[in-house]
């Protein structure tokens, strides 16, 4: 019967999200990215330094209890929490399967421009922000976008909004994380993937119950973790193949124009599906402008929404431009480069051996050894994965509260930890369909009302009333 269902949603679910993302994402996310580039006349550019200083200067893995909310270092590890996922690992290899190559340089495009969109959510996100008289603090899209528009056309967006990323993130969003993890734990160390499901459903759990202070305490130590072992074992592989690095970047830049030579088809076919590749998995891995991690920035201790703005910059920097960007030129130096499996494309009976899951860790075990490739993977996207099921269920949960109240957030949860065990049952490529098609329509309303508050977010970036 599942499988029936999936057999009959699957390719209405595509035709839907062919549509979106090739007529109407692109343009949203280029439009919003480029408006508040010009508008705050390249802040990812001019206050680069300011946001690595902010990060960088002081960190610390132990933020200290906060009496609410966390600290601008916490809702930045709860914000790339959520950016570094599966969009790194899995949604990176499936855009360069698809879109060749040249995908990566569209996802660098989009997260240039992205910096300047993520500037304005995190401001926009502290400056409409509600704290109750517990101190309890409520923040993201739906405030500012029923800040932007009064009255009734406003809280249909709002709602439309909050609906969409419940259904996004905090719950089949939270399917495709579970589903790679299941999927890569399964390759690596043979164990069925409902069982890890099962111990996953467990853990998160424990966490969900705890709250924010106890989300935040688990981030701010797992996120700059993992992202240093990830690290560390990419520029392993890249010291490895040395020699193939020109060519990888070469690649990248060729095939992001000439598309076609790697993807086959004509070349308008081939570079529009380069680029939506590009924009898609650059939108879910990064996030910028889908209204996701504003959750998180709302909800930092801070007395100017420019400090934590340009923080939120930094998190966008890290997932797309390091994290990301290793990845994938893991993949293209050992795999696409002269000799490798796909240097003629991903045609023929390749495709019946590698997947967009398997396809980084096919990558690192041309370095490390087939096995040991799958399982430091495994274990990675476990990491990554898992962080950002604790953020996404957050989000999810801040919306469920402001449409339905308090008490509807135990409620959430447990169908939250229900769609977890089931992603690890279910086929990967629905599951990713799914989610793309509501991560598209998050974007929708939340770019709506970014256009809308460009004199709030401009008044933060040029430092009016902010005493710069």
């Amino acid at each position: 019967m599942l499988e029936n269902l999936e057999a009959a949603l699957y390719p209405v679910v595509v035709d839907i999200n062919n549509y979106l993302s090739s007529y109407i994402l692109v343009f949203l996310l280029i439009a919003v990215g480029l408006w508040y580039s010009i508008k705050t006349r390249f802040v990812q550019v001019r206050c680069f330094g300011e946001g690595m200083k902010k990060v960088f200067g002081n960190l610390t893995l132990r933020g200290g209890k906060q009496e609410q909310g966390m600290s601008s270092f916490q809702a930045l590890a709860t914000a790339i929490a959520a950016q570094v996922g599966t969009g790194n690992i899995v949604g990176a290899s499936g855009a360069i399967l698809a879109g060749g190559p040249g995908a990566i340089f569209w996802m660098w495009i989009i997260a240039f421009f992205g910096m300047a969109t993520i500037y304005a959510e995190a401001t926009l996100a502290l400056k409409t922000r509600v704290v109750d008289e517990d101190g309890t603090i409520h923040g993201g899209p739906v405030y500012y976008i029923t800040t932007a528009f009064k009255g009734g056309f406003g809280k249909f967006l709002a709602g439309f909004f909050a609906v969409a990323i419940i259904l996004a993130l905090g719950f089949m969003g939270c399917m495709v994380q579970s589903n790679s993890i299941g999927s890569t734990f399964e390759t690596a160390f043979g164990v069925p993937a409902w069982i890890v499901g099962a111990v996953l459903v467990v853990i998160c759990a424990v966490i969900f119950l705890g709250g924010v202070q106890r989300l935040a305490a688990v981030t701010e130590k797992v996120v700059p973790v993992m992202a240093a072992i990830f690290l560390a074992g990419g520029l392993a592989i890249l010291i490895a193949r040395g020699r193939y690095i020109p060519a990888t970047f070469g690649m990248i830049f060729q095939y992001a124009f000439q598309p076609q030579a790697i993807v086959g088809g004509g070349l308008g076919y081939a570079l529009k599906t380069a680029i939506s590749q590009g924009a898609k998995r650059g939108l879910f891995s990064n996030e910028a402008g889908m209204g996701s991690t504003p959750h998180a920035h709302a909800q930092a201790n801070v007395t100017d929404p420019h400090d934590q703005g340009v923080v939120a910059m930094i998190g966008v920097f890290m997932d797309t431009f390091v994290v990301l960007t290793l990845n994938a030129l893991v993949i293209i130096s050992t795999l696409y480069t002269e000799g490798g499996p796909l240097a003629a494309g991903y045609t023929g009976a390749v495709t019946e051996a590698i997947n967009k899951t398997n396809l980084a860790q096919t990558a690192f075990g041309t370095v490390f050894g087939t096995n040991f490739g799958a399982i430091f993977v495994a274990v990675c996207l476990f990491f990554f994965a898992f962080s950002t099921v604790l953020s996404w269920n957050l989000f999810g949960k801040i919306n469920v509260i402001y449409l339905f109240g308090k008490k509807s957030a135990v409620v959430y949860s447990v169908i939250a930890l229900v769609f977890i065990f089931l992603g690890t049952l279910m086929s990967n490529d629905l599951v990713w369909e799914l989610t793309d098609m509501f991560n598209n329509l998050m974007v929708i309303p939340n770019a709506i009302a970014l256009f809308a508050l460009t004199r709030m977010v401009v008044e933060s970036a040029h430092g009016v009333g902010a005493g710069k």
